[in-house]
Parts: C-alpha cells; sequence; structure tokens
C-alpha cells in the first residue's frame, strides 16, 4: 500500500488542482477554494482512520477533534456562558482526541470498512450536512465541499490499489482488491450500520437540486 506521504501528498496534489479549477471556473471564490483543497488533502488520508500508523491516526482524530469543538461551540453557544463554553470545548477536544482515537483504534481493522465506497460517500454527506446546517453555507458549496472529501478518499483508495499491483515483478499482491472496494463484503453488518448512517443524514442535506446544478457546471468544464 502507498505510504503515508504519497497519501498526502496525492491528495494535497488533487486538491490544489480542484480549488484552481473551481476557482477559475467561478464556482467558488478564493476563500472558499482553500477548505475545498483542504478536504481534498484530508480525505487522502481519512480512510487510514483504521491504521496502526501513528501520523496518519493522530492526523485525522487531531482533524476530528477540532470540527467537534467548531460544531460544539455553534450548538452550545445559546446555552452556555463563555467559560461554561470553554469547558465544555475542551472537554469535546479530549474526548474524540484522546479517548475516542484509542477505542476506535482497538476494535477496528485495517482495510475494513473505511476502505470502501460506502465510508467515504457517508463522510462525504456527513461533510455537506455540517456545511449547510451548522456552518450555514450555500447549498452547492455545501455540495463541494463534501464532493471534496470522497474525491480525496477516492484517490487514497486507489492508489492504495495501484501499490497492490507490482510492475517489477510482474505480479498482483494479495492485498490487490481490499482497498477500492463498494463496502465490506466480509462485514454486512457493519456495512448495513453504516448505510442506514447514511440514509438518516437525508433531512439535513441541502437540497439535491443543488447537487445537480454543481455537477451540470462542473462537466461543463470538460466540454
Amino acid at each position: 500500500m502507498a505510504d503515508f506521504r504519497t497519501h498526502i501528498s496525492a491528495a494535497a496534489g488533487g486538491g490544489v488542482l480542484l480549488a484552481l479549477a473551481g476557482w477559475q471556473a467561478e464556482l467558488w471564490t478564493p476563500e472558499q477554494a482553500l477548505p475545498v483543497a483542504v478536504l481534498v488533502a484530508f480525505g487522502g488520508v481519512l480512510p487510514d482512520i483504521d491504521s496502526d500508523h501513528s501520523h496518519a491516526v493522530r492526523l485525522i482524530f487531531s482533524v476530528m477533534a477540532v470540527l467537534v469543538v467548531v460544531a460544539g461551540a455553534l450548538l452550545l453557544s445559546p446555552w452556555l456562558n463563555l467559560g461554561a463554553l470553554l469547558l465544555a470545548c475542551g472537554g469535546l477536544y479530549i474526548g474524540v482526541r484522546y479517548v475516542l482515537s484509542p477505542i476506535f483504534k482497538h476494535f477496528s481493522v485495517h482495510r475494513g470498512i473505511w476502505h470502501s465506497l460506502l465510508a467515504a460517500g457517508l463522510c462525504g454527506l456527513a461533510t455537506s450536512a455540517g456545511s449547510y446546517r451548522l456552518l450555514e453555507l450555500e447549498a452547492g458549496l455545501a455540495w463541494a465541499q463534501g464532493l471534496a472529501l470522497v474525491l480525496g478518499c477516492c484517490i487514497h483508495l486507489l492508489l492504495d490499489e495501484l501499490y497492490s499491483v507490482d510492475l517489477t515483478g510482474a505480479r498482483i499482491k494479495r492485498s490487490f482488491g481490499s482497498a477500492f472496494k463498494l463496502f465490506a463484503y466480509r462485514e454486512p453488518l457493519n456495512s448495513g450500520v453504516m448505510l442506514l448512517m447514511a440514509l438518516a443524514l437525508t433531512p439535513w442535506l441541502p437540497p439535491w437540486g443543488s447537487l445537480g446544478e454543481l455537477l451540470a457546471q462542473g462537466s461543463a468544464l470538460w466540454r
């Protein structure tokens, strides 16, 4: 499989290209392009959330902790004073970064359900829902951010599959086919739960018409 540096470099490069293309096509402003690029780069390491690789896991859960703190601050600010809000946000960060991370690592298996298009889709939908409902972004931009994360995940999965082919020895490694898959074929229960989670996000998603408009604008770039 590709290493951490390869994943983050390829995804970051893809993120920059996507952000620049969307900016030039006037799909988003330069300020809006930066989060798009960052989300592609983050998606490029996200499937390794179940990895034993320390760099990937630390980065993923650190970013997740920051996002949870931001969401918590937005949701709790109307109800708590400044001191209580700071304590709550600090507790959220510690809980995700130092409590949830080792628990998740203990119960997860590398190249399991998180190395799948289903997991990428779930994360993309969650990103779009959070951007639209919590950050109150315009619907098209919220969809763009979700798609950016999915693109980064797909870059990761494709790289792992490419590294499963040994061109010098003209052979295919045993890991081939374990990265880029629709869902975890050996974990039907977990895959079913993940599918239900994706469906549960439906009421929180931006209007689907905005997604269609975004895809139509994007496809026009290739004509």
